[in-house]
């Protein structure tokens, strides 16, 4: 499993903060065991030292009842301390007890010399180990859970700090799964906030997308201006030539080559309306309009049927409910493209093309078969290329400008739909238009 950047950030501030927590309690509880291991602890005890009036004679039973951690020697207790304790056994007057430690265990038993020594070593033990017990049992639950805490607020961090890189990777994915490379490059971040490193990053990545915006701009006018204008010198050619073939004086030849000349002309006209066309085709929709693509096909066949008899192909459709919304006259190019392309490449004489449209689920699907020479399948991709042709159809005339399925495939990504074509066992090509359906 592969960690987002998130994820790491996270483990990196909660393995830091639990490494910081674990040496500060080994510090503490390094600490901690040097104060006690050179420190004698008494729980409860009775001390009795000599008083002023009898030094060196002995001691008289005074006590003083309390806890004390260091020399077992005890300070002078006040005169109100004189008396001695009820455990204590008592003595005539004018007896002193020698001077010494004395120990009361929790039976309320007087302890004294080795004894109370040892007892008292014991309780120091003991405290020692129950505060070690607390601190490192207790201090690694609290480690643990205020850890927690901290890989909580550092998962909560890095998600507002990786926010900005978020906005990016989402515009590049919008721009990226755009159906054509000019179109999503309006797109822009416009990330707002401190001039720092990721402000930096978003600010060029826009800087970026605005000039490739700029530049599929320009090639897509250029390409229209440039069609428009080559309009004029080809509608002044046709009208020269024909006015050439139409002299009382032109012999045959003139007129034969005056044909020939508007069949040329005709074919660059052509072409030159493909390319607006797909000029036109790549911009993005600005209006919509539903569109039921079962008349749009009923439409293009009764069109085409002329030129399919004349061809010696057979031209049926099956036009099925397709409703979907976008411009209804490139909407018609696509079709129109699809089976004009169908009877154009065909094997002549006996050839058909069939030509159905069905609703699936949520999408439209609009299917042209043709029969036709053999296609290789490494050479259906090329074909929606522009200018493109198959090796035995390069010729100047040719049946087309290359352009129609270049067409169909703006057509169909501007309408956010796709096309794909499979070649046929048999020969030809079975060419299939996906776009969205129209619910209302």
């Amino acid at each position: 499993m592969k960690l987002t950047l998130r994820a790491r950030l996270t483990l990196i501030y909660g393995g830091l903060f639990l490494l910081a927590g674990v040496l500060l309690l080994g510090v503490t509880y390094a600490l901690f065991s040097q104060q006690l291991s050179g420190r004698k602890v008494i729980i409860q005890g009775t001390f009795h030292t000599t008083s002023p009036a009898a030094a060196g004679k002995g001691t008289p039973a005074t006590s003083g009842a309390g806890a004390t951690s260091g020399s077992t020697a005890a300070p002078t207790p006040s005169p109100a301390s004189t008396a001695p304790p009820s455990s204590l056994p008592a003595l005539p007057q004018g007896q002193y007890l020698p001077k010494g430690l004395y120990l009361m265990n929790r039976d309320g038993v007087v302890l004294t010399g080795s004894d109370a020594e040892q007892a008292m070593r014991q309780q120091s033990a003991e405290v020692k180990a129950a505060a070690t017990k607390t601190l490192l049992g207790q201090g690694s639950i609290a480690l643990v859970l205020v850890g927690g805490l901290a890989a909580g607020f550092g998962w909560l961090v890095a998600g507002r700090v990786l926010a900005p890189l978020h906005r990016v990777t989402d515009t590049a994915k919008r721009i990226a799964a755009a159906p054509a490379a000019g179109r999503g490059l309006h797109e822009r971040i416009a990330l707002n906030g401190p001039d720092d490193e990721v402000k930096k990053l978003a600010d060029a990545f826009d800087t970026m997308v605005e000039r490739l915006d700029h530049s599929f701009d320009g090639q897509r006018r250029f390409v229209a201006n440039a069609s428009h204008e080559l309009r004029t010198p080809l509608t002044l050619g046709r009208a020269l030539v024909e006015v050439a073939m139409h002299r009382k004086s032109a012999s045959d030849d003139v007129k034969q080559l005056g044909e020939t000349l508007l069949e040329i002309n005709t074919r660059h006209e052509h072409l030159i309306a493909g390319l607006l066309l797909l000029a036109d085709s790549e911009k993005q929709l600005t209006a919509t309009y539903p569109v039921n693509l079962a008349d749009v096909i009923t439409h293009v066949t009764a069109q085409l049927t002329a030129e399919a008899n004349t061809s010696g192909v057979t031209l049926t459709a099956a036009a099925g409910d397709a409703p979907t919304s976008g411009d209804a006259l490139l909407l018609e190019r696509l079709v129109h493209n699809l089976v004009e392309n169908g009877i154009r490449h065909n094997v002549g004489i006996g050839g058909w093309v069939r030509v159905t449209s069905r609703t699936t689920g949520d999408q439209v699907e609009v299917e042209v078969t043709n029969s036709g020479p053999h296609v290789p399948p490494y050479e259906v991709e090329a074909l929606f290329k522009p200018f493109h042709r198959l090796a035995d159809n390069r010729l100047v005339g040719a049946k087309g400008a290359g352009l129609g399925l270049s067409i169909v495939q703006s057509v169909a990504q501007a309408h956010g739909g796709s096309v794909s074509a499979k070649p046929r066992d048999e020969g030809g090509l079975a060419i299939t238009v996906w776009l969205p359906v129209d619910p209302g």
